[in-house]
């Protein structure tokens, strides 16, 4: 440590002190330039911090409004909205540190400077004027004369006097120096400890963040593999079909067979001749489509039905017009004339029309016909296609007062604490992280994947329930529950006691002979035995250790009574709290013994994937294996084996024997893990409006006003009616 000013040679005023004294002063000096200069860098720190964050909240704008442009593309979707999600948190760690830098560094070092160096100003101001007197007075008692002795006493003490004001204020001074030398070593310290320790928590903060998108993105890895696989071979296919389409013989007919996967048994451009105006031709766009024959005015409209029923039609070529290529379209209703390009598209739409007509006959006489999946949009009367999945954040948040925070109600959260069964909100759930995944095991309810039974237990025990185990005596403690905007440090205080200390929990201990947490134990395990999460979380609030041992049950705990029980979701439970998946009781049995011996193939299955020791043998000497070998269990059995199998044939690859396991297995594995079954997906078939089409047409010819004229002096005036009247 730096030497402090000495008080005795303070009082004695010596040169030795006054040299001392200057060093100590242009020591401050530099010090409280230095500090000036940090602040001033740390407030331009932060404020490049701060546009950076702004910039980074434009461009993740930028990205969502290309996730909307590719909102019809599900994958691209997904994983822009994803990683939007992630950046978004991550900008809200960062605006973090920057909060904490600031406090840490400017607000510290600033209490510092404004705490002692104004007063060591002013008292050095008094230090140096009183000593000006002293060296005053100094030279009038030296000057005075012996003849005088009335003024040379009173020059005598007015020195003494001050000579003595000079020491106190000396004195004062000096303490004041040597406080500020000694609190200015810790305030800088901690200061940039505080700072240090800000870093620490982002870089720990954005290291789980990218550990929980881990799964996410070697997923979309592998999507991204095989998109650019089948980018390359459909660019292939493209470029041939280029190849061959520029090779053909370019006859400047179109097309008019319809592409592969189409409804329209032919389409294409014809002249259509209106009614009305017997010389106007207007180009469409023609198909015939589930015995009809539709066209569109322009790209920009729907299809319009020009013939509900070809059935009631009658086709035949037009030879006596002007006009080549044309044909004409019957019915008892109305005709309709037809002009094509060529002779040879004029016959494919004569054999397209006609075919289409004996084809509607041959079905309507056929006595079975094929049944027809229902319409997507069709009814009530008839059942549309299966709903598509809810995702798992619609699904969570259907759980009671899962719509907001459960620590603070801010609406919509997006993440949840699996073990404890709640959802909160971003803010939160970077606390939660913060007490350790023994006590809060944060996950992304828009990010991560999720297993069944932890969606089910999200929803059966959800913020209410919850809330009503853990502030039950909130009012008696007289706390007020934070909200969304509170401090992120009322938060904290607030988690920390929710959940740490559990300061608002309801003592459950009775007067019987076990109390407190033997009692809470002894109650969690009948909770788990029955299959029921609520009391079981209410158990383990109480104090209830997660691998207790009931002396009444044979030493078995509550992850082995929930295996006899049969409930997954109790399982599930204790196991996200912390359960040791291979603890044996007194006779030997472990969870996956009294699954087995139970029958419960869920169980089995459950345990098996936490990590349950199936070589384990009990009392008897037999392992899982023998004792599903014993009641006759075939599905036991044969997951149990199968299991074995895949880890004996993975130890036998050595170090590559982890990149993966036996597909079969992993096949039976997952029908084994999926509770729930899913409906076929259901064809599904447009239906067309009927009727409409003749007034449609009307309209159009009303409101014409580029034509096609046909042959030289026609005009649009004309009313002559020609050939393709009905009589």
């Amino acid at each position: 440590m730096d030497s402090l000013l000495d008080f005795e040679e303070c009082v004695k005023d010596s040169p030795e002190f006054r040299l001392k004294l200057e060093l100590f002063e242009a020591d401050v000096s530099v010090l409280e330039t230095q500090l000036d200069k940090v602040m001033k860098l740390c407030g331009k720190m932060v404020e490049a911090g701060q546009a950076y964050n702004a910039a980074n909240q434009l461009f993740l704008a930028g990205l969502a409004e290309l996730s909307t442009y590719h909102r019809k593309d599900g994958v691209i979707s997904n994983c822009l909205n994803q990683f939007n999600q992630g950046l978004q948190e991550m900008v809200s760690f960062h605006t973090m540190l920057f909060d904490q830098t600031q406090r840490a560094i400017s607000q510290q070092l600033t209490n510092l400077c404004s705490q002692f160096l104004p007063q060591l100003v002013e008292t050095r101001r008094e230090f140096v004027r009183i000593g000006d007197d002293l060296e005053t007075a100094a030279v009038k008692s030296a000057q005075a004369s012996r003849h005088k002795a009335a003024d040379a006493e009173r020059a005598s003490h007015l020195l003494l006097a001050t000579r003595k004001c000079y020491q106190h204020f000396a004195l004062d001074y000096c303490l004041q120096l040597n406080t500020f030398k000694t609190q200015q070593r810790i305030d800088i310290l901690n200061s940039v400890f505080s700072f240090v320790h800000a870093q620490f928590t982002f870089f720990h903060q954005g290291f789980d963040l990218l550990r929980d998108l881990e799964p996410t993105m070697k997923t979309m890895a592998t999507q991204l593999s095989q998109f650019s696989a089948d980018c390359a071979a459909k660019r292939k296919d493209l470029e041939n079909t280029h190849l061959l389409v520029q090779q053909r013989d370019a006859s400047g007919e179109p097309m008019v067979i319809p592409c592969p996967g189409s409804d329209d048994i032919i389409q294409g451009y014809l002249f259509k001749r209106s009614r009305r105006k017997t010389k106007t031709w207007k180009r469409s766009w023609f198909s015939i489509r589930d015995n009809q024959l539709l066209y569109r005015k322009s790209h920009k409209e729907e299809a319009v039905v020009l013939f509900e029923d070809l059935r009631l039609c009658a086709v035949k070529s037009l030879e006596h017009l002007d006009r080549r290529f044309c044909f004409e379209l019957l019915s008892v209703q109305k005709c309709c004339a037809l002009q094509a390009d060529s002779e040879q598209l004029k016959q494919a739409w004569l054999s397209a029309l006609q075919g289409s007509i004996d084809l509607a006959y041959r079905e309507r006489a056929d006595s079975q016909p094929k049944e027809l999946p229902p319409p997507l949009c069709g009814g009530d009367s008839s059942p549309g296609p299966p709903a598509p999945r809810p995702s798992v954040l619609d699904v969570a948040l259907r759980g009671p007062g899962n719509q907001r925070c459960c620590d603070c109600g801010e609406e919509e959260p997006r993440w949840a604490s699996i073990n404890l069964g709640v959802t909160v909100c971003i803010e939160c759930s970077g606390i939660h992280r913060s007490l350790g995944v023994h006590l809060s095991k944060v996950r992304s309810l828009t990010l991560d994947s999720w297993e069944a039974e932890q969606l089910k237990l999200l929803c059966i025990l959800g913020n209410n329930t919850v809330n009503r185990i853990y502030e039950a005596r909130c009012s008696e403690e007289g706390r007020v529950k934070p909200r969304a905007n509170s401090p992120r440090v009322e938060k904290e205080t607030w988690i920390k006691e929710k959940y740490v200390e559990k300061r608002f929990v309801q003592n459950g201990s009775s007067d019987g002979a076990r109390g407190g947490k033997g009692e809470a134990a002894l109650r969690l395990y009948r909770a788990a035995s029955a299959g029921d999460p609520v009391a079981m979380a209410a158990a383990l609030a109480q104090g209830a250790e997660v691998n207790g041992s009931i002396a009444e049950e044979t030493g078995r705990t509550a992850l082995i009574g929930a295996a006899v029980g049969g409930s997954l979701l109790a399982c599930e439970f204790l196991l996200l709290n912390g359960a040791n998946v291979n603890h044996r009781d007194l006779r030997g049995q472990g969870a996956l013994h009294a699954a087995a011996t139970a029958g419960h193939t869920g169980q089995v299955c459950l345990l098996l994937k936490r990590g349950a020791n199936q070589y384990a043998v009990d009392e008897r000497g037999q392992d899982p294996l023998a004792i599903a070998v014993e009641t006759a269990n075939a599905d036991i059995v044969t997951l149990l084996r199968m299991a074995r199998m895949n880890e004996e044939m993975r130890d036998s690859e050595g170090v590559f024997g982890a990149m993966g396991d036996d597909e079969t297995f992993q096949d039976i594995f997952r029908d084994f893990s999926d509770m729930a079954s899913h409906d076929p997906e259901r064809l599904s078939r447009r239906q067309f409006s009927r009727g409409g089409g003749e007034e449609e047409e009307e309209e159009e010819e009303e409101e014409e006003e580029e034509v096609v004229k046909g042959g030289a002096g026609e005009t649009v005036n004309s009313r002559q009616h020609g050939v393709g009247k009905t009589s």
